[in-house]
């Protein structure tokens, strides 16, 4: 196969998998426009309304020699799918029945079918009530259920859109000192009315961001100065009472959503304190008498191996030990294990050195009987109350240094102040480094990121730092390298600070602005679905894909390094199934290895454009989307808006989804209900976007044991 350019395939495609042509021809287009033929499975469980499905007379079946003994119907010849909006789908159907008999003018040809002939009326066949939209069946899937339903919503954000086109064109623009960088349409109602507010001269007096001076000599109310002293006896008390009040209102006064915008959104601080890190506690060895079995025999293991071995023995407990019959688990660790073995050293009760040489000989059970036993000691459940507050005491003393740091002299909570312990790597899903050895992280390896001036945090006594930096642009605290896959470690601020939700704020503006332009989107990749190029067909489909079925862009995955999960632009010939006429089944580990098994109808052109991507020679293993990938993906759609990614299809579809259920619990009587109904059907709306984007909870490791627990309560019970 030749190419007279490359210029639209994709460097990630250069892998020596089959690439479909560049052009697409348009004898091959028609070509995948044949009427489909009736699958055998379509007819499963039917009246045969027209005779027996094995008999001669069977009017669609050409002859063997090409001559057709009879005509074949015009209304089986000309099959049409398309799901337009004016189908009297939705119709009753004793109406449906009337409009379709008097189409047809009473003949008396051979060609009649007998039953017709006889003056009996037809039961309705199998394509007038199978589509999703006029199904009532409650076992039907709820993506099924809910596809009307999004279409409804598509039309009605393609309204919105126009509207507010419309809107921002008749818009007269203000008298402005000077315009920014980009228009404030977009802006929250709050937050420009609350900019007018300031713009009167009535907010002047607040500060701008809220924050009460430091020097100030009392953080009290002035109601509360006002009143008369406490006796001496509730003076503690009132005192922590209206310190608490005073740090809470600190932290709430400060509204970040109604701040004026930065000039310079590139700077994230001004000043920046914290304490660093907390790393994990030392190992503390194991009794001299408990000891690792190897071939049978006794061994002394090097503190550094003994910790390894320990790792593995914390995998022995049931609602973890799945992971030990995992070959991939099993062959990583040992690899590691030896390795220390070898560098660490084994030694047996003479001293004499011991290759360890196969993990079968390993015998780690006295070593669980000790950490077990252990383990079930230090239960809060088997303390007794004052053990549990002094241990509860211990520990937040020990956390109280790292978990808050002064952003721009604001209190902010840190999010991930601890050091990850070193322990045995699982990974998600079938991941190819399951099992092997998480490296204990040391301060060298760590860089801590801090403002000039202020204190850099002390290391463990006998460390140092890597390097220590007050980069203003970055809004992570300390970082490190991972030794499993060489991925950077962060420690970032807390979901609920002013910095992760000035984030998700952006995000969702930039979803929000979306709404402007998605009507455009839509109509222009719908009409490149038709493309001659190939190039454009496949990045036109993807779009569909990822706006329809809200499927992930997808990146291309260093399989020996990472779990094999894909997303839209990675699929595989293999990832999904078509079934005419136009049925698509996906089935595909997405992100996490969350399996995603979705079958769904999706538009006629849309089909035959899936089926000409898996056209022969292509085959298992080749690239659905060849001449595609996320960044030109990304590329294109930058056109239509800044900043605009596939990955923001998902937000807009997921919160637009989300805002026009809620809006419609207006009407719902139960929404004027308890606080309990209330909650049920915001989880409701909940689970349909959760059903939107494939978000599912994973089974937990030990699921299956409390389940057998339960069931044997039950036997007791019943018993």
């Amino acid at each position: 196969m030749s190419y007279s350019s490359d210029d639209d395939r994709p460097l990630a495609r250069a892998n020596g998998h089959r690439l479909s042509s560049s052009k697409i021809s348009r004898a091959e287009d028609d070509a995948l426009d044949q009427p489909v033929p009736k699958q055998a499975a379509k007819m499963a469980g039917l009246s045969v309304r027209n005779g027996p499905l094995e008999d001669a007379m069977d009017i669609d079946e050409p002859a063997t020699n090409g001559a057709s003994k009879r005509k074949s119907r015009t209304s089986i010849s000309k099959v049409n799918y398309k799901d337009d909006e004016s189908s009297d789908d939705a119709a009753p159907l004793a109406k449906r029945q009337k409009k379709q008999a008097s189409r047809v003018p009473e003949s008396d040809s051979d060609d009649e079918p007998i039953a017709r002939a006889r003056g009996k009326k037809l039961p309705p066949s199998y394509d007038e009530t199978a589509l999703p939209e006029s199904s009532g069946d409650d076992d039907e899937p709820l993506s099924v259920k809910l596809a009307q339903k999004k279409r409804d919503m598509e039309k009605e954000a393609e309204k919105q859109a126009k509207v507010i086109r419309a809107k921002e064109r008749t818009k007269k623009p203000a008298t402005k000192k000077a315009v920014k960088d980009e228009s404030d349409d977009d802006v929250p109602l709050a937050k420009s009315s609350a900019s007018k507010r300031r713009s009167n001269g009535t907010a002047a007096k607040r500060k701008s961001n809220g924050v009460k001076k430091e020097e100030s000599d009392s953080d009290a109310p002035i109601s509360k100065k006002a009143k008369a002293k406490p006796t001496s006896s509730a003076k503690k008390a009132v005192k922590a009472e209206s310190k608490k009040a005073s740090e809470s209102e600190d932290e709430e006064e400060y509204a970040w959503w109604n701040a004026p915008k930065k000039e310079n959104d590139d700077i994230k601080w001004t000043t920046l304190e914290h304490n660093g890190v907390l790393f994990p506690p030392d190992y503390e060895p194991l009794p001299k008498d408990v000891k690792m079995l190897y071939d049978g025999q006794p061994v002394t293991l090097a503190p550094e191996v003994e910790e390894v071995a320990t790792f593995w023995v914390a995998m022995m407990t049931p609602a973890s030990s799945h992971h030990l019959e995992n070959p991939v688990f099993r062959k990583n660790f040992f690899e590691d294990f030896k390795e220390y073995c070898d560098k660490y050293g084994v030694t047996d009760a003479q001293g004499k050195k011991v290759a360890v040489k196969s993990l079968e000989k390993c015998n780690f059970d006295k070593i669980y009987a000790y950490w077990s036993e252990k383990v079930e000691q230090n239960k809060s459940k088997n303390m007794t109350k004052e053990e549990r507050e002094a241990a509860k005491a211990k520990k937040d003393a020990l956390e109280a240094p790292f978990t808050h740091c002064l952003w721009d002299g604001r209190k902010q909570k840190v999010g991930n102040f601890r050091v990850e312990p070193p322990s045995l790597f699982r990974g998600r899903g079938e991941h190819p480094k399951t099992g092997k050895v998480k490296q204990r992280v040391q301060p060298e390896q760590i860089t801590i990121n801090i403002g000039k001036g202020a204190k850099v945090p002390e290391p463990p006594k006998g460390h140092k730092w890597k390097a220590v930096q007050h980069d203003q642009k970055a809004t992570w605290l300390a970082m490190w390298q991972e030794n499993i896959n060489q991925n950077y470690k962060y420690v970032m601020l807390g979901a609920d600070s002013d910095i992760k939700g000035q984030s998700d704020f952006k995000k969702f503006e930039k979803a929000r602005e979306l709404k402007k332009h998605i009507d455009k989107i839509r109509k222009d990749y719908t009409k490149e679905l038709k493309s001659e190029v190939m190039a454009d067909r496949q990045r036109a489909t993807a779009m569909y894909l990822i706006d329809k079925m809200a499927l992930r862009a997808g990146n291309e995955k260093d399989t020996e390094n990472e779990a094999d999960t894909v997303g839209c632009c990675s699929l595989k010939y293999e990832h999904i199934t078509l079934e005419p006429p136009n049925k698509v089944t996906f089935d595909f580990l997405g992100k996490d290895s969350i399996p995603y098994r979705e079958t769904a109808i999706v538009e006629p052109q849309v089909f035959k454009n899936l089926k000409l991507f898996k056209k022969a020679p292509k085959t298992t293993g080749d690239d659905l989307f060849d001449r595609l990938n996320t960044s030109q993906l990304n590329r294109h759609l930058t056109g239509y808006m800044k900043g605009l990614t596939a990955k923001v299809f998902r937000t807009y579809n997921a919160s637009w989804t989300m805002s026009e259920l809620l809006r419609k619990l207006a009407s719902d009587p139960r929404s004027r209900g308890t606080v309990a109904e209330k909650v049920k059907l915001y989880n409701d709306c909940n689970r349909e976007v959760a059903v939107l984007c494939n978000h599912k909870r994973t089974v937990g490791a030990g699921h299956e044991q409390q389940m057998a627990k339960l069931g044997d309560r039950v036997s007791l019970t019943c018993a």
